[in-house]
């Protein structure tokens, strides 16, 4: 499946779906929330900018916190994010999330491991009360090469358009590979779970990564009128985990 051909017809077909797909959710009163997570240059904000295009501003969200606050940090680690999950007929987006407690912050130390490990353990239960009361959470984890992603940071500090990417940790992100190689293995398998289980998209081809990603949403959400057709993921970009065989990833 060679999604750089006609990729632009491709991404309006979806884009289409999508629409279609929010009429739907307004009027049955849904909550959506779909979860992106990845390394830096991972393909984050590049596919949410496409899947949010051409939606209703008034009934989409994109949710993207800064550093907590000295108070945030004192309440109960969930807390600041109950404010922004969707209200009926809401589809929110979050750009990172409670997961930074399983990534970043225990690989640059801004954690205690009794905080990582105490998030690890009440994340799936804090998601399944989320699910009960009617939100229905979808998971993804974008996955990029070491090589692709040290191209991408030497193009954010040469092209004058994407300064606003570049921050201090660039650099440390890519010395401390490993680690946040380890950090993703332990969340993959300790958060997985029924209720709001973990796809995987490989990332380093972004414009397949931001149709398959469209395509697995779509294809996971009920709406009248789908075009299945139009929702078939390539399996090698798409990885999805059942319960019981768990991922392998090569980087």
């Amino acid at each position: 499946m060679n999604d750089n051909h006609h990729y632009e017809e491709k991404l309006k077909e979806l884009q289409i779906e999508l629409v279609k797909f929010q009429r739907h959710l307004i009027k049955s009163n849904e909550k959506i929330l779909v979860i992106l997570e990845g390394r830096d240059a991972a393909g984050k904000d590049g596919a949410i900018k496409r899947i949010i295009e051409h939606l209703s501003p008034r009934d989409t969200r994109v949710v993207a916190l800064p550093k907590p606050s000295d108070r945030e940090e004192k309440q109960w680690y969930f807390q600041r994010y109950v404010s922004h999950l969707p209200g009926p007929a809401e589809f929110v987006i979050f750009n990172r999330s409670w997961y930074n407690r399983a990534g970043v912050e225990p690989v640059m130390g801004f954690c205690t491991d009794q905080q990582y490990e105490e998030f690890l353990k009440t994340a799936p239960e804090f998601e399944t009360m989320l699910v009960r009361s009617g939100i229905k959470i979808l998971k993804y984890y974008l996955n990029i090469s070491k090589e692709e992603q040290e191209r991408r940071m030497k193009e954010r500090h040469t092209n004058p358009l994407k300064q606003w990417k570049v921050s201090p940790i660039d650099d440390i992100a890519i010395s401390k590979w490993k680690e946040y190689s380890k950090a993703r293995d332990i969340m993959l398998s300790r958060t997985h779970h029924e209720m709001a289980p973990w796809t995987v998209i490989d990332s380093d081809d972004k414009k397949s990564a931001r149709l398959n990603l469209i395509r697995h949403i779509l294809r996971t959400l009920d709406y009248p009128g789908k075009a299945h057709a139009l929702l078939l993921t390539d399996p090698n970009v798409v990885k999805e985990w059942t319960i019981g065989q768990p991922l392998i990833l090569n980087n």
